[in-house]
């Protein structure tokens, strides 16, 4: 395929293209009540935060949660999430930059790790549905990589081709996922992850999404 196929974009959702975080931060301090933790700051989030979530709760607890306490933090978090994610919006630009990514006759998806059944209906209220090949949610459990979820992704698009494909997420997993499908990342500062924690992943790092887009473009066109 190579040269023949659209560049592509695949987003993620949370964090990147929908601005959640203090739903996130929020949702997070809840679950932590639930056992008697503190609750913690943006900055400590992202600091430590990381996939699989058990393993952020380890970083913050000294030991990983006991499946008891993880299902009671899990439950904790998605509640609290709900409710808050309906006062969130769209990241600044993001709608301008979906626009013109697709009115330059390219390509692009969502692949998130939040639920499939909450996700879709959630873009839709945007009214950014046309936008994107594809909306893509967890169908599984929480709190794990999102890796297999992006082979899966891509092997349904057609003519998208992996190695003109760009992963623009806010998380070190995302590179991963990207990595593990042959595709490439651009990791975006405004969500779950410090930007040293990011730079960790030898990936490109920017502070906007405008930035993201326009280094999406050079990494495909490059390919």
């Amino acid at each position: 395929m190579g040269k023949h196929a659209t560049a592509h974009i695949v987003w993620d959702w949370n964090g990147t293209l929908f601005h959640d975080t203090e739903a996130v931060i929020a949702a997070t301090n809840a679950a932590f009540e639930e056992i008697g933790l503190e609750p913690i700051t943006l900055e400590t989030y992202r600091t430590l935060y990381c996939v699989p979530v058990p393993k952020f709760y380890e970083r913050l607890m000294g030991r990983l949660p006991t499946e008891d306490e993880w299902l009671l933090m899990d439950g904790a978090f998605h509640r609290h999430y709900a409710y808050r994610a309906g006062d969130c919006r769209l990241t600044d630009g993001a709608e301008g930059l979906l626009a013109g990514w697709q009115g330059a006759g390219r390509s692009q998806s969502i692949l998130s790790m939040y639920e499939h059944e909450r996700l879709v209906p959630l873009v839709r209220d945007f009214g950014i549905t046309d936008r994107f090949l594809r909306v893509d949610g967890r169908t599984g459990p929480s709190g794990g990589s999102k890796a297999e979820y992006m082979v899966r992704h891509l092997s349904t698009l057609d003519g998208v081709a992996p190695e003109r494909t760009v992963v623009i997420g806010d998380a070190a997993d995302d590179a991963v996922a990207a990595l593990h499908a042959g595709a490439r990342a651009v990791l975006y500062t405004g969500g779950s992850h410090s930007r040293a924690g990011l730079e960790g992943a030898g990936v490109p790092v920017v502070d906007t999404l405008a930035e993201a887009v326009r280094e999406a473009e050079r990494i495909a066109e490059a390919a």
